[in-house]
């Protein structure tokens, strides 16, 4: 495990740039990887590890691989008042959504609501990032993507379904926006990635081993085991809901569909995501944000001492104010892959 002494701090900005270099100089185009780059540099912000830096070892060896286009240009199509398709080209989902951004808000302004459904995709990054700036902007948002298989349907014996996170962020009168990110897996696989590095065992009821039977360590999960999902059959309920959103719904594919094996190295699923955007003031007038505040209150008032979102928030400032944690190894291979040519 990183001992305290190893870690330092870098300012955000620079955090943000020092990645748009690697990106660029490993075969993304400028626009690619500054998108990417914002992506990784604002979850280790937020403090969100197994989404931040830690991430970029997959990225490169899936860009080296020639699994993922870094160099793709979305395609956009407008194809109802409220549904905008984007063909994200094998590249990075988040470019894609990037490109619609616009146009989606503009719709769901127009209309109420409005989605983006994106195919042909990879994601590989924290889904908040997707929905927190519609809820700046005021609007409601929800997101949904799959990833490969590697978590078991509730009574089944393989794995069939991603960790296939949602994500939602509504807008908060007087505070930043409500968010929330989670997994249908009782774990991400980020964090068992991290555990494994870390010689961690997992929680009890996280995975089972390559012969299906239960483990807490992160190593059989990752070697021919999988997940589980959490809650059950409840959770498995929301990861096939996910599976038919994000792939069925947008043309992508299913979390078992696609195979990388030709592609060694290749790490990032490619499969679809789906983005709704709702204008709240078509229902709800102008108090929405109001509303959101209150049921906010009441819940701490009901004893939740931590709001969503909360944490994140916190570690933001921190971070913005003092700079970004990370570890000195690290912070010094960045700066070696941004320098390699």
């Amino acid at each position: 495990m990183t001992s305290p002494s190893a870690l330092t701090r870098i300012p955000y900005n620079a955090l943000e740039d020092l990645l748009a270099a690697i990106f660029e100089r490993h075969g993304t185009s400028p626009g690619v990887a500054r998108v990417l780059a914002r992506n990784c540099a604002s979850a280790q912000r937020d403090g969100a590890m197994s989404h931040g830096v830690f991430r970029i070892p997959g990225y490169l060896s899936t860009l080296k691989s020639g699994w993922v286009n870094g160099t793709a240009v979305p395609a956009v199509e407008d194809l109802a008042p409220g549904f905008v398709a984007v063909d994200a080209g094998n590249g990075f989902a988040q470019p894609a959504l990037e490109a619609a951004r616009d146009l989606v808000t503009r719709k769901a302004r127009a209309n109420g609501i409005a989605m983006v459904a994106i195919r042909n995709s990879h994601h590989f990054a924290a889904l908040w990032p997707d929905v927190e700036p519609f809820a700046q902007e005021g609007l409601v948002a929800l997101a949904f993507v799959n990833s490969m298989a590697c978590v078991v349907p509730h009574g089944g014996s393989k794995p069939l379904f991603g960790t296939n996170p949602i994500s939602f962020a509504a807008p908060r009168a007087g505070a930043d926006p409500l968010v929330f990110d989670l997994a249908t897996s009782a774990m991400a696989h980020g964090d068992v990635q991290i555990a494994a590095r870390q010689g961690e065992s997992l929680p009890e009821g996280c995975g089972v081993d390559a012969d299906g039977k239960p483990t807490c360590d992160p190593a059989e999960v990752l070697n021919g085991g999988a997940l589980l999902p959490f809650g059950g059959h409840k959770g498995s309920a929301l990861s096939m809901m996910v599976e038919l959103l994000a792939a069925a719904l947008t043309g992508g594919n299913f979390s078992f569909e696609f195979d990388w094996s030709p592609y060694p190295g290749a790490k990032t699923p490619w499969t679809g995501e789906l983005v709704i955007v709702i204008d709240p003031s078509r229902g709800a007038g102008r108090d929405f944000a109001k509303r959101t505040e209150t049921l906010v209150q009441e819940m701490g008032w009901a004893g939740q001492a931590r709001q969503p979102g909360d944490r994140r928030y916190q570690q933001r400032a921190e971070a913005l104010a003092q700079g970004v944690v990370i570890g000195e190894e690290e912070l010094a291979h960045l700066r070696e892959l941004a320098s390699d040519r």
